[in-house]
């Protein structure tokens, strides 16, 4: 096995021995979003390096930090890959409800697109606490994970030709719109996304580089941390507070495991 392979397996305290099968995917999924958090603190820091798998494992599997989506799913893809699955990247749209529109900043939303026994699936382990935690085929079918109910509709649009849709546990009555994205442009070379890193880091648009936000999945649901708040989702019941910057050290720490010794930002 390679390094990627092996570190990803100890990261998500998953057997590093062992083939991995389409149906372990559920199971990997959920062991990844409780490992690996969804955070900006490089870009918040303006400490990013360029996507290459070297600095991808690196920041990951070695600092054991989290990421944004097009580090997330980035490494995520690199993993299938060296499990011999059939994955490609694509780029998406996220759809912004606090507007009603999609965002302006484009396509900076990555996924990973996974065909298996004549059926595209898509997986995404960067988006945030809206995870499907399982492959969504592109059939339209809803698959009903602990996050929630998740499908994907075809749709052409202006935005791509598909949709991703959510229906998030707790939360949700109705179908929400995700992300659009594009299938027909597969992506094969992380590199090929350093464009997305640039806009997230340094568009004036750009929902990431203005606070830190990290979150991650628990056992019984999810943590967010920002500088200025902290929320619990613990089995369906929801708990918010404002906090200081003592206690942001201090959750960071506690549930990220992240000790604070970037620039706080301005």
């Amino acid at each position: 096995m390679t390094d990627l392979n092996t570190l990803f397996r100890k990261r998500i305290h998953y057997p590093t021995t062992g083939k991995m099968s389409f149906h372990q995917l559920d199971t990997i999924l959920e062991e990844t979003a409780k490992s690996i958090p969804f955070e900006n603190l490089c870009v918040i820091g303006n400490t990013f390096t360029n996507l290459t798998k070297r600095n991808l494992v690196n920041k990951m599997l070695v600092k054991n930090e989290g990421g944004l989506c097009y580090e997330l799913n980035s490494l995520f893809y690199l993993f299938l890959i060296e499990n011999q699955f059939d994955a490609v990247l694509v780029r998406g749209v996220v759809y912004n409800h606090d507007k009603e529109q999609y965002e302006k900043i484009g396509r900076t939303h990555v996924v990973i697109l996974v065909s298996h026994k004549d059926t595209t699936y898509v997986v995404d382990t960067g988006f945030g606490g809206n995870l499907p935690l399982k492959p969504v085929p592109l059939s339209g079918e809803a698959v009903v994970s602990s996050n929630g109910e998740f499908r994907v509709k075809e749709l052409d649009s202006p935005h791509g030709d598909y949709i991703f849709e959510m229906k998030l546990k707790h939360k949700h009555s109705d179908w929400r719109t995700g992300y659009a994205f594009d299938s027909g442009n597969p992506i094969k070379d992380v590199t090929q996304l350093n464009d997305i890193q640039t806009i997230i880091s340094t568009h004036s648009d750009s929902p990431f580089n203005k606070h830190p936000l990290l979150t991650k999945r628990t056992n019984d649901g999810n943590v967010t941390l920002t500088d200025t708040s902290f929320t619990h989702w613990k089995a369906g019941e929801l708990t918010k507070k404002e906090i200081d910057l003592e206690s942001y050290i201090e959750l960071l720490n506690y549930w990220f495991g992240f000790q604070h010794t970037k620039k706080d930002p301005e």
